[in-house]
């Protein structure tokens, strides 16, 4: 987003006053009022009216602020400052006040049908750990900034999740199934840039699902069935070489008996069917002479 373009609004510090004196004004006028009828007869109940209607209007300017929450002051449609000091406040009633709440907030985005680097389609879902960081942006500068964060979440998600390949990427290049922490970043870097303008921070994204789209899994699941079977397979051909190579190699150090070179390639040959195959062996014995 181009932020020269946004006339963003600068959260104000400092606004209302303890409510501590107010409250112990409240009571001081409604005590007088109570008290004028019996003082002075008939002509006290207009005093009675006055006196309850100010501790009214000083009371109706009372409020209070929890932990992790805050007041917008405003007067007539002017931003006049945000409230973040707890306890009993006071602003006079003819300022309006907005509340906000400043608490970590955790979401969980639906599962997107998206298309990976690839253009395989992927199933992806993220949670999101977010909070309000300036209440003026939140309160004015969108129209309903939770709204707004849950659009953003999708959007960055969709975005980040055609950066990467499902698996196997091409150069060493992230994956999303097996660098969760680089995609996380990148999530998180995304959408922090979008949410800026609602006064909102990202504190953390993560994952919370990834899979193929049911049309294509079946045939994804074959495919790493088969790229671990090759995998296995060349592992045991590795291992049958060298011990071949072992073999040939101990047999001519102790002098057990000597081959040329058609004989090795036959006992190479059987050692790597008997090392590599799927099923046991057959032995066969032989009673004759090893060139009979």
């Amino acid at each position: 987003m181009n932020d020269k373009a946004i006339n963003r609004t600068e959260e104000i510090p400092g606004a209302g006053s303890g409510g501590g004196f107010w409250l112990l004004m409240v009571l001081i006028f409604a005590a007088a009022a109570i008290a004028c009828p019996i003082a002075f007869g008939r002509v006290g109940i207009i005093g009675l009216i006055l006196l309850f209607l100010v501790a009214l209007l000083i009371a109706v300017g009372l409020y209070a602020v929890q932990p992790n929450q805050a007041y917008a002051i405003t007067l007539f449609g002017n931003y006049k400052g945000t409230d973040r000091t707890t306890g009993l406040r006071w602003m006079p009633f003819w300022y309006g006040r907005r509340k906000v709440s400043l608490r970590v907030r955790n979401v969980t985005s639906e599962t997107l049908k998206v298309n990976d680097q690839r253009g395989n389609p992927i199933e992806i879902a993220a949670n999101i750990v977010w909070r309000v960081s300036n209440t003026a942006q939140a309160l004015f500068d969108v129209d309903d900034f939770t709204a707004f964060v849950n659009i953003q979440i999708e959007t960055a998600l969709r975005e980040t999740a055609r950066q990467y390949a499902y698996d196997h990427a091409d150069d060493g290049q992230p994956t999303l199934r097996d660098d969760a922490e680089i995609v996380g970043e990148r999530l998180k870097s995304d959408l922090s840039a979008r949410v800026a303008v609602a006064g909102v921070a990202i504190d953390e994204a993560h994952l919370m699902h990834l899979a193929y789209a049911p049309e294509i899994a079946g045939s994804m699941l074959k495919r790493q069935q088969a790229e671990a079977v090759i995998a296995a397979r060349q592992k045991i051909v590795a291992g049958a070489v060298g011990m071949v190579e072992q073999a040939l190699e101990q047999l001519a150090a102790r002098g057990v008996v000597e081959l040329d070179e058609e004989r090795k390639a036959a006992m190479v040959s059987n050692l790597l069917v008997v090392l590599c195959g799927d099923r046991e062996a057959q032995p066969v014995v032989n009673t004759g002479t090893l060139y009979g």
